[in-house]
């Protein structure tokens, strides 16, 4: 490659992250900027004054809402690795009747959209009495269909003849998931985790639907009720609480983005 061809190469790609990131650069620069810079269509702050970020945690109870938005993303993706290993590991090493019909049913879900499955699930949370519970914020995601086929292809690159020669050394099952599968699809795994996270991370409907307490909600409502209650007054502080919900997100995705990649790849070609 050319230098010339080379600058210009760089000098798009230069260009093409600053507009991608430029919503993000710009909500960083306004979370620490008064009501009146904001109203006045500044770039950049005055002074830097972390006053915001202090109003942001006393306008709702912040600290609270990213407590409970961490335990319910960690349990949700505990819960799907543990449920999605499980399953892949049946529908690619056990052999029963009507395996692959199974789970090619069980793929077809990707298919419908949550909106759809919404109504019965509340429903059913609620006759569980799961409202305002971290069961009802937490369990309903556990199965996940996507996780399965992840875990499924990942698992179908190790040799069945390695699982066959367990069986006739007479290793249970559940030591050869545990002691050689599991540990052979590590980035896999990282990688159901990492979107699990996020996914969860992000969540809104959901939690607002099953919740109407404090207690239990998580981050993403209290940034909506701050922005309700501080539109066209401090979006100051509405920013400087977005960056704080934000950076644990995107903390996750700079450190993971090569497992993330590896891992949505790996297995595709089997």
């Amino acid at each position: 490659m050319s230098i010339t061809r080379k600058w210009t190469t760089y000098s798009l790609l230069i260009a093409a992250t600053l507009v991608l990131m430029f919503p993000i650069l710009y909500a960083f620069s306004i979370s620490f900027m008064s009501g009146a810079e904001v109203l006045e269509g500044k770039i950049w702050p005055s002074s830097f004054s972390f006053e915001n970020y202090r109003a942001a945690f006393e306008k709702v109870p912040l600290l609270h809402y990213l407590i409970n938005s961490f335990a319910v993303s960690i349990f949700v993706m505990a819960g799907q690795l543990l449920v999605s290993s499980l399953a892949a590991f049946a529908f690619v090493f056990i052999k029963f009747k009507g395996r692959d019909a199974i789970f090619f049913l069980f793929i077809s879900t990707m298919m419908i959209p949550w909106e759809a499955t919404m109504v019965p699930n509340f429903l059913t949370a609620q006759k569980l009495g799961w409202i305002n519970n971290y069961l009802g914020l937490t369990i309903p995601f556990f199965a996940l269909a996507f996780g399965t086929f992840l875990l499924r292809q990942q698992f179908k690159t190790i040799p069945n003849e390695l699982y066959e020669a367990s069986q006739v050394a007479g290793i249970s099952r559940f030591r050869f998931f545990w002691n050689v599968v599991l540990p052979v699809s590590k980035t896999s795994l990282v990688t159901l985790g990492v979107y699990s996270f996020l996914t969860t991370w992000n969540m809104y409907l959901w939690p607002l639907l099953v919740t109407n307490t404090e207690d239990v909600r998580t981050v993403q409502i209290g940034l909506k009720q701050m922005q309700t209650q501080e539109i066209s007054t401090d979006w100051g502080v509405v920013m400087a609480a977005v960056v704080v919900v934000i950076l644990p997100t995107l903390l996750l995705l700079f450190l993971g983005q090569k497992r993330l990649q590896k891992g949505l790849t790996q297995g595709a070609i089997k």
